[in-house]
């Protein structure tokens, strides 16, 4: 049976942050750093992962580790992102970033540490016979062809003579967010050897609309919501899709978006009602 968004949200956030303390005890090596990048996020990745297990019947224990895996992943990210050697931010949800309260060695080392526990996590037999293949589908979403291409491409973009076109900043946004919200929403079918098409069409609207919601709280949010500095895309001249589209043209776009992942959930039905609430959070959040 489907849950209201908000409670499916608040469960996933304390199972995985429970699981989370439980393999990585704050006197291990890098255990105060990896937690302190990992907690206390929206875990929005998570929470797809562990809704597409719930939608396709999948082991508990195998879901609640790949939700982990995927919130590692991101947190990584993020913490290799926020590094002065890319983006140089000092704030990552409201609190210092790892570089700032640590240092820059111990951020490079806890990105490091995470990407790699991911990946322990599922290669495990409770994943099954499709574990290889989960397995290779988030490298390729983590890596060259995906989260890592994007961000490349961003740093490109600071550089580039002329500013992106709609085409390419989509393109950009697609494998920089894009990539792990699919992966996130596909782990149900993939584990369970099912058609994966109506989840995959959701999540590639899903994260198209969640990077406008970005662009669009860098220009209207509040800073201590959002727990980052805002408006440095402007400031820098960066393209976004609001520079490109314009404010209120983006927030339709991303209302379409959002009607089109609602969409792809027919073949679920009712059960499909907390994801399509998911979608409607991406652009109504203010953080």
């Amino acid at each position: 049976m489907a849950v209201p968004f908000t409670e499916a949200l608040k469960q996933a956030q304390q199972e995985i942050s429970a699981r989370l303390n439980a393999i990585i005890p704050v006197g291990a090596t890098l255990g105060k750093p990896m937690l302190h990048a990992v907690l206390g996020g929206k875990m929005l990745r998570g929470f797809l992962v562990l809704e597409s297990a719930r939608l396709h019947g999948v082991d508990a224990e195998a879901a609640l580790d790949a939700a982990v895996a995927i919130e590692c992943i991101h947190a990584y990210s993020l913490v290799h992102d926020d590094l002065p050697c890319m983006d140089d931010d000092d704030l990552r949800r409201g609190l210092p970033t790892i570089h700032k309260k640590w240092d820059e060695a111990t951020a490079v080392l806890t990105g490091d540490a995470l990407q790699t526990l991911a990946f322990d996590l599922l290669a495990d037999s409770k994943f099954g016979p499709n574990a290889l293949e989960l397995i290779r589908l988030l490298a390729r979403a983590a890596g060259h062809s995906g989260m890592v291409q994007g961000q490349m491409l961003d740093i490109d973009a600071e550089t580039a003579s002329t500013p992106l076109t709609l085409e390419q900043i989509t393109r950009l946004q697609d494998r920089k967010t894009g990539c792990l919200i699919n992966w996130s929403a596909t782990v149900g079918p993939v584990i369970a050897g099912d058609d994966s098409r109506a989840l995959w069409q959701y999540a590639t609207a899903l994260g198209l609309a969640f990077q406008i919601a970005d662009d669009i709280l860098d220009v209207e949010g509040d800073a201590e919501k959002v727990g980052k500095a805002l408006r440095k895309d402007a400031d820098a001249g960066k393209a976004t899709f609001v520079s490109l589209l314009g404010l209120e043209p983006a927030k339709q776009r991303a209302r379409d978006l959002i009607d089109e992942a609602c969409a792809a959930l027919a073949p679920y039905g009712d059960a499909g009602e907390t994801l399509k609430q998911a979608a409607r959070f991406v652009i109504a959040r203010d953080s």
